[in-house]
């Protein structure tokens, strides 16, 4: 028997771990359309604020707020996709010895 088929899970895993880099460094392109609505109110807020002469305390909070959960979505995609190719090779092995067990000698 081959190996498992684990190219589609392991192309995810590093897509996925490309965006996770990319929000590491403050880039807007893997969030999604939720987070960047977060993200950008919370920068507007903030410049408004020190425009004003006001302290921007509660927007950086909640920029940080964005990105964090930004970062935990991703972090946690990561888990599962490599929860799943896990199972798939597992399975793959689990197969393999069955067939062995059951061999003629």
């Amino acid at each position: 028997m081959a190996k498992p088929d684990t190219r589609r899970l392991d192309r995810e895993i590093q897509q996925t771990t490309r965006k996770l880099k990319a929000v590491q460094d403050r880039e807007m392109w893997p969030l999604t359309g939720r987070e960047r609505r977060a993200v950008l109110a919370a920068m507007a807020s903030g410049s408004y604020r020190v425009v004003r002469g006001n302290s921007p305390a509660r927007a950086e909070r909640k920029l940080t707020t964005a990105w964090g959960s930004a970062e935990t979505r991703l972090s946690t995609e990561i888990h599962a996709l490599q929860t799943a190719r896990q199972r798939i090779v597992n399975e793959a092995a689990t197969v393999k010895a069955a067939k062995k067990s059951s061999g003629w000698w």
